[in-house]
């Protein structure tokens, strides 16, 4: 099979993925919170070297309504607007954000997050019933157990929904108290039916994260980051990459973190049509990754 090049910059894009015979790309994985969080975000990759070896510019620091008319230009139709809490009381907040963000931007999915206290089996369920249509839970950053008992009845309503969660539980690309695929394992063991997404495939535990997929028929991996050049330099992919990739095709989603990158959005794309010029993956599996399988856990 032809390989199909990745676009080289991002004006180039929007006439790739029509090239493709998509209407669009879904992106499951980017973030736009309230100015001042994204504003104390941008602080925190601006310091991150010291810690993880490699200097992280963001490549889109630019106003809210520019970051819209970006992903618009790129051919981006829908995506799920990812935010998380780091403290008690801060998960409803920014949820009644998200859904007003959702209501004012068309491409905008309606999300949601949580963390572990009291409230938060009350709230997930209002936010379920509300029509969101995918949760974040960010293991790093919160700081938090995802075992917690009290996270429980929201991690078995999310199962019962059949909502996709994005949970990012892995070491990269700092250590946390509970990240590790190992951990966040054992809620998967608890609640075997969750549609949960691993961002960033779980890097730098690639193996660990693929071992999940293959066990629980309703785990997804995403793309974020993930074989970009920044990336390959501190947690590059297995050898086999392409090859176990073959046999989860339909399990593999797109994610950019836009505009949390320290490169454009086309380079992600590149990478993921580099996996795709193996011949066991093809257009095929551009395609799937690209739009169909974001498309269809966010029920689209």
């Amino acid at each position: 099979m032809t390989a199909v090049p990745g676009p080289e910059r991002d004006e180039d894009v929007a006439e790739w993925v029509r090239e493709l015979g998509l209407d669009g790309l879904v992106d499951l994985h980017l973030h736009f919170l309230p100015e001042r969080m994204m504003t104390k975000v941008w602080a925190y990759f601006d310091r991150v070297e010291t810690r993880i070896g490699a200097s992280w510019p963001v490549w889109y620091r630019q106003p809210e309504s520019d970051r819209i008319a970006l992903l618009e230009s790129f051919g981006v139709k829908r995506y799920a607007p990812l935010a998380y809490p780091h403290k008690p009381g801060m998960a409803e907040w920014l949820n009644g954000w998200l859904a007003e963000f959702a209501e004012r931007v068309p491409a905008a999915v309606r999300t949601a997050t949580f963390f572990p206290e009291p409230s938060a089996a009350s709230y997930v369920d209002a936010e379920l019933r509300a029509g969101a249509r995918c949760f974040k839970a960010h293991v790093q950053v919160g700081a938090y157990d995802p075992r917690d008992p009290l996270l429980d009845p929201a991690w078995g309503a999310i199962a019962d929904a059949g909502v996709p969660v994005v949970v990012h539980a892995g070491h990269g690309p700092e250590r946390g108290p509970f990240t590790g695929l190992d951990v966040f394992g054992e809620v998967l063991a608890r609640h075997p039916r969750l549609v949960a997404v691993l961002a960033h495939a779980g890097m730098p535990d690639y193996e660990a994260a693929l071992e999940l997929v293959e066990r629980y028929p309703r785990v997804h991996i995403d793309t974020t980051m993930v074989g970009t050049p920044f990336t390959e330099k501190l947690m590059p992919l297995p050898r086999d990459w392409t090859a176990r990739l073959a046999g989860i095709a339909d399990r593999v989603v797109l994610g950019t973190d836009f505009p949390n990158i320290p490169y454009s959005y086309a380079t992600q794309l590149q990478a993921i049509a580099g996996w795709a010029a193996d011949d066991r993956l093809g257009a095929p599996f551009l395609r799937a990754v690209l739009h169909d399988t974001p498309a269809k856990l966010l029920n689209l």
